[in-house]
Formats: C-alpha cells, sequence, structure tokens
C-alpha cells in the first residue's frame, strides 16, 4: 500500500472516523496518510502533532466561516522536503520573481506546495470567520454542537423521520441528516423560507447548527419540516431538480 486517503468526517453520515489508528496502521506497513478535513475543521478539536498525520488538508468554507477560496495544506515538517508536487506554479519557486519557466527548484518550505499566484483578496475575506472561531474555542463548538445534535435525533425520532446520523455523540460531526418523506421537495421548501440546510441523496436534508444558532432555531426548523409536510408545500417543489442541492 502506498498510499491511505480517508476523510476525517464523512459528508453523508457526519461520521467521525477514528483515523489515528488508521494512520498507525498505514505507517506499519510504509504507506502515507492523506486525511481531508472539510467537515471536521472549527467543529471537531484534533491536533495534527498527535495525530502524526502526513498530510492534512481541509478548507474555510464550512465551518470556519470563512467563505470560499480558502483552501490549506498541511505537511508533516520531516515530509516537506521529501516531496515535489508535480502540479505546481510560479510561487513553489525559491525565485520566483526571477520567472525560470525551465525548472522549478522548489523551496524548502511549505510554499514549495503552493501553485500559482494566491487569492489575495480570497484570504483577506476569510479572516473574519477564523478570527471568531478562534474566539469561540473549538471545545466550546463541540460542546454546543453535540447536545443540538443529540436534541435534533431526539426530535427526528419522535417525527418518525429516517437519522442517517451517528447516535455516539463521539463519532457523530456537526451535522444531522433527516430523511422524511419526500426529503428533496421539503428542503427545496425549507431554502424557500430562508431555512438554510442542504440535500444529499441517500442522506437527506442536512441540518448542521453551528455555534451562532439557537435552540429555538433547531426547533423551528425541525417544526417547519413537519408543517410543509402537513400543508402539502412540498408539492410545488415536485416537477423539477435543482442544479445544486
Amino acid at each position: 500500500t502506498l498510499l491511505v486517503p480517508i476523510s476525517h468526517v464523512l459528508f453523508r453520515s457526519a461520521y467521525i472516523m477514528d483515523v489515528k489508528p488508521i494512520i498507525e496502521k498505514a505507517h506499519k506497513v510504509g504507506a502515507t496518510v492523506i486525511i481531508d478535513g472539510y467537515h471536521a475543521g472549527g467543529i471537531v478539536p484534533f491536533n495534527v502533532t498527535d495525530l502524526n498525520v502526513d498530510f492534512y488538508l481541509g478548507g474555510v468554507l464550512k465551518w470556519m466561516c470563512g467563505g470560499p477560496g480558502g483552501v490549506f495544506l498541511y505537511v508533516r515538517p520531516d515530509l516537506v522536503k521529501k516531496y515535489e508536487p508535480k502540479l505546481t506554479g510560479w510561487m513553489a519557486h525559491k525565485r520566483p520573481f526571477e520567472f525560470e519557466v525551465d525548472e522549478i527548484d522548489f523551496r524548502d518550505d511549505a510554499f514549495r506546495f503552493l501553485n500559482g499566484t494566491p487569492a489575495i483578496p480570497n484570504l483577506h475575506a476569510i479572516r473574519p470567520g477564523i478570527d471568531i472561531i478562534a474566539q469561540v474555542g473549538v471545545e466550546n463548538i463541540r460542546r454546543k454542537s453535540m447536545r443540538q445534535t443529540a436534541k435534533l435525533i431526539e426530535m427526528a425520532d419522535a417525527a418518525g423521520y429516517e437519522v442517517t446520523a451517528p447516535r455516539d455523540p463521539e463519532r457523530r460531526g456537526g451535522a444531522v441528516a433527516l430523511n422524511p418523506p419526500h426529503a428533496y421537495e421539503v428542503s427545496r421548501e425549507l431554502l424557500a423560507r430562508n431555512i438554510v440546510i442542504d440535500y444529499r441523496p441517500k442522506a437527506g436534508i442536512r441540518i448542521s447548527p453551528h455555534f451562532y444558532n439557537t435552540d429555538e432555531e433547531v426547533q423551528q426548523a425541525m417544526d417547519a419540516i413537519a408543517e410543509i409536510l402537513s400543508s402539502g408545500a412540498w408539492e410545488k417543489h415536485a416537477t423539477s431538480k435543482a442544479f445544486v442541492t
């Protein structure tokens, strides 16, 4: 085995993978591990040094409240000089402003993994969200998330909706996917009412309360699902499919 790519949190079920023993097992057979942490950063506390992971990548679009264009890659320090990216750009060069196009002399630091010109406006735009997450604290966010997602599951069970999220709070990320009848159409009506959720096939409606969401808002979302089903408001969305779900 050469490479083990895994997700830290699965996007459909929000199941938190126990990645540390996977990393340890992979290293024993000489494999390199790449973790996709897009659904973990900002909601699930973790430490890349403690995990001893080789590569950890993610972005700030989701739980880190940073918006599009902010992606990060962690490379274990002892591996930085070992790897040379196949897809690269001028910013990975030790002397980028010499514009030496024949061969790249890779930098010795993390910048060797850069491509072309960074999206500077995006990087400035994402900073406030990251600062807020740091101020609130991921540990605090996690505690609140576990409580609110447990409440969502409790209400879904009471309503008879299928739940695809893990029941074990230690293995559950920040989202709860519910699969009520006509889930796709219900999701469209929720969005029309400015209740921001999303829909994923084979999972259902993903509800993802964050640190700024109140318990009342969580209740309102569940009440809205019940009302949409009972009133038949979902039916107006039954004849079309949106490109983005």
